[in-house]
């Protein structure tokens, strides 16, 4: 039997959907000086915290603490929806696998700034069915699947 250590491993994240009052657009934002899709267009979001000495941290939970470091804001986690899972092979900087938990929030308190001005060069509303061309692909699928497809599940990049 394998050890815990030895097993399959996944990398968690997180990302935020915030429509604007018509629904019809999403806030983006884009990457900067982080190393991976710089001057790409992305969600807000980041890695859920592993487990130490002090345990982990829930994905709801990731997700209200990246939400007040990339855009200023404070949510409640019972605001925060579920929109949609994904499963996804990653290939940089090498092969690994990753499950992105992508929420929604559905009120929020403060305004949506740009809070991390040295990963992000700025934030922008964009229509869902006109997004950037150059949109992160996975955060392209998360929406499509999200939103058009209307699926809680999906997998990407296998």
């Amino acid at each position: 039997m394998k050890s815990i250590a030895d097993r399959h491993r996944v990398i968690p994240a997180v990302y935020i959907i915030f429509r604007d009052k018509s629904g019809k657009k999403v806030l983006l934002s884009q990457r900067f000086n982080t190393g991976y899709r710089d001057g790409e267009w992305s969600l807000p979001g980041g890695h859920v915290s592993g487990a130490d000495e002090n345990g982990g941290e829930p994905a709801a939970m990731a997700a209200v603490r990246e939400a007040k470091e990339e855009v200023g804001v404070n949510i409640n986690p019972k605001a925060l929806y579920l929109a949609h899972v994904v499963h996804r092979l990653g290939k940089v900087p090498e092969l690994h696998e990753r499950i992105d938990f992508c929420f929604e929030a559905t009120r929020w308190a403060g305004e949506l700034v740009n809070a991390e001005p040295d990963k992000c060069s700025g934030i922008e509303w964009f229509n869902l069915d006109n997004l950037p061309g150059d949109t992160v692909p996975e955060v392209r699928h998360m929406l499509k699947q999200a939103f058009t497809e209307r699926q809680p599940y999906s997998s990407f990049g296998f």
